[in-house]
């Protein structure tokens, strides 16, 4: 009989918490975000899917919000990421998602939540940027802000799509925050969507 989902979630939550606290972290960039984030700026992170494990060990006074995948496997990580303190909403580019990034939105103008968006996920290509992020920039008047993270050692699941990452105890973790910015002006199309995609996933390829 499989586990319970609650006793899984609770198990990784709890060591995810006593993980973090061997790693060594290195902010880079991490002033603009807070800036922004204490003026009341509407933002939207944006990382790949395989480097989402020591994010948010980091993420102190933000409030955030993010997109999480349908499957059993999201709900796990939903549990843990609420356990975290984070909101979360379900949907994936295949079921739910436009509900999903509509609800982000409408959290991100209502309260002062930071909305955070794994582009490449939930089932790939590997770092190929999704229109999702763009898309809930342009519904909630929000800049960009993509974000790399490095980690000098890591474990990485060769057999997974996104060759998920996790660091191994007492690596040095290095977070990059990219330069906050503002989509282009311009209806919200197919055209524009491409466009701006490609123009998240350079920035986002330029971090690191």
């Amino acid at each position: 009989m499989p586990l319970p989902i609650p006793l899984i979630s609770s198990t990784l939550y709890h060591l995810y918490k006593v993980w973090c606290r061997t790693l060594r972290f290195e902010e880079i960039g991490r002033e603009k975000l807070d800036e922004l984030w204490d003026a009341g700026t509407p933002m939207v992170t944006c990382l790949w899917h395989d480097e989402l494990f020591p994010l948010m060990h980091v993420r102190r006074n933000l409030q955030i919000i993010a997109v999480v995948s349908q499957s059993s496997d999201g709900e796990i990580l939903a549990q843990v990421l609420e356990k975290l303190g984070l909101l979360t909403s379900r949907g994936s580019s295949s079921r739910g998602g436009v509900k999903a990034l509509l609800r982000v939105a409408r959290t991100m103008k209502k309260s002062h939540y930071l909305g955070c968006i794994t582009v490449d996920g939930p089932r790939g290509p590997r770092h190929v940027a999704k229109e999702g992020a763009v898309f809930l920039a342009h519904r909630s008047n929000a800049k960009m802000v993509p974000i790399r993270i490095g980690m000098s050692n890591s474990y990485v699941f060769q057999k997974a799509w996104d060759k998920f990452q996790v660091p191994l105890p007492f690596s040095k973790i290095k977070i990059v925050f990219g330069e906050p910015y503002d989509l282009a002006e311009g209806e919200l199309g197919n055209e524009y969507l491409e466009n701006e995609r490609l123009r998240l996933e350079d920035k986002l390829k330029a971090l690191l």
